[in-house]
């Protein structure tokens, strides 16, 4: 295939939708997240690939398939699709108090002090912005954003990196045990499994479920479990009637105040570890935008979390901190 030389330039709409097609790796897919036709989708790219002079796609595979020419093409776009879609963003936006619309989704572990303050803080802080707020799993979320459905997040850090989302790291968020006030036995004896007290857990479909798992596998550790679920209040209720132990973080034993006066929060026991989490953003947030609830964000976690229980719980200061 020949370049059209008689085509006009390259278009940012057949770029865009050439980038969404090979993500989605269908046409119809590629439809549902631009709210085009089928029809105009393929005319872009047939355009694309003409003035190109190359087949960017394998047109007889389904799913779509990247020719190696299109691979390259690939590479070479993202980068500057980036950037572009940064600068539109940040040209709309002006200031943040003329941004306006705003599609922020948080995980649950925020949503009982920080995000009711966040959000009361940006609707005096963005005057003239309609907001919309969602509540759901780390990986639900990166899915959202990804699909252009969110453009900020508060979310447990991605495990792999995605080319058109951009991360600040946010907080570091140790794993601790959590106990029953009156628990038996000595902390080392209940997580290796030699005490009758069963481990309570996380649902195995939740990121921090997987995380802590892989942990207890590294260090040759199977508890018993005879309980999973996905809600964090839940387990420190079952913990606080003494129905067994869970593995947990500071962030979401600081939602549990209810019941923190029949709980008893400890170090993990051998080498610790932790679950980051971040702010995730589609490239179209302004970065004005991001900078406020960065550091609106960060001020809130300090104040509602990490200094209350660095208070009753000093051998956290070095590990529950906010990253830079």
């Amino acid at each position: 295939m020949r370049p059209n030389s008689t085509r006009k330039d390259l278009s940012l709409k057949g770029l865009e939708l050439f980038q969404i097609c090979a993500r989605k790796g269908s046409l119809q897919d590629a439809a549902d997240e631009s709210g085009l036709a089928v029809s105009t989708i393929s005319h872009h790219l047939r355009s694309l690939e003409e003035h190109l002079g190359v087949e960017l796609f394998n047109h007889n595979r389904k799913p779509m398939v990247l020719t190696p020419k299109g691979k390259v093409f690939l590479r070479n776009i993202d980068d500057a699709l980036r950037v572009i879609r940064r600068a539109k963003a940040e040209a709309s936006a002006g200031g943040v108090t003329e941004a306006s619309s705003l599609r922020i989704g948080t995980i649950e572990d925020l949503d009982s002090d920080i995000v009711p303050e966040l959000a009361v803080y940006l609707s005096r802080a963005m005057p003239r912005c309609n907001f919309c707020y969602h509540t759901d799993t780390s990986h639900t979320l990166i899915e959202m954003l990804r699909n252009r459905q969110l453009d900020l997040g508060i979310t447990a850090s991605p495990s792999e990196r995605y080319a058109d989302l951009q991360e600040r790291p946010l907080l570091r968020d140790p794993f601790v045990v959590v106990l029953p006030r009156a628990a038996d036995g000595s902390l080392k004896d209940i997580v290796e499994g030699r005490a009758k007290l069963p481990c309570l857990r996380f649902s195995s479909t939740l990121i921090i479920a997987r995380q802590i798992e892989a942990q207890l596998r590294r260090i040759g550790i199977t508890a018993s479990h005879s309980f999973e679920c996905s809600n964090n209040q839940t387990l420190m209720a079952m913990v606080a009637a003494e129905a067994g132990w869970t593995i947990t973080t500071p962030l979401l034993f600081a939602r549990a105040k209810r019941f923190q006066s029949r709980l008893s929060m400890h170090a993990f026991p051998g080498k610790s570890f932790a679950r980051e989490l971040a702010l995730v953003t589609t490239p179209d947030c302004a970065r004005s935008v991001v900078d406020l609830i960065d550091a609106k964000a960060r001020s809130l976690i300090e104040e509602d979390a990490i200094r209350p229980l660095i208070g009753i719980a000093p051998w956290l200061k070095d590990d529950f901190v906010l990253r830079s």
